[in-house]
């Protein structure tokens, strides 16, 4: 059976289903400057499995085409001034370390 004759998103699936775990390709898809150098990659993955997906495809399809925005722009929303939550308390200098001493839970018995 020729996976090129599937629907669009059986396709992406199986795109997806290969890259689940293939550490090279996530490699290079982790370190790309941006959305279009992971299109690229993306579109050889496909080439190398005989899905037959387009760069238009890429685009337009989720998951891939939320992968590609959010390396191509800021997460929708952080929380705080996009530091660590030990690092908002103090200083990035300063050793973490809580503020506040812990309380000790006794229990109910």
């Amino acid at each position: 059976m020729d996976p090129r004759t599937l629907p669009l998103g059986q396709r992406i699936a199986l795109l997806v289903k290969a890259l689940d775990g293939a550490e090279k390709t996530n490699q290079a898809l982790a370190t790309c400057a941006d959305g279009e150098e992971m299109v690229a990659i993306l579109l050889g993955a496909s080439a190398k499995l005989g899905l037959g997906l387009t760069r238009r495809d890429l685009m337009q399809t989720p998951p891939i085409r939320d992968w590609i925005w959010f390396k191509n722009n800021d997460p929708l929303l952080t929380v705080g001034d996009a530091k660590p939550r030990y690092q908002q308390r103090k200083g990035a200098d300063e050793p973490s370390s809580p503020a506040l001493p812990r309380k000790r839970f006794l229990g109910l018995f």
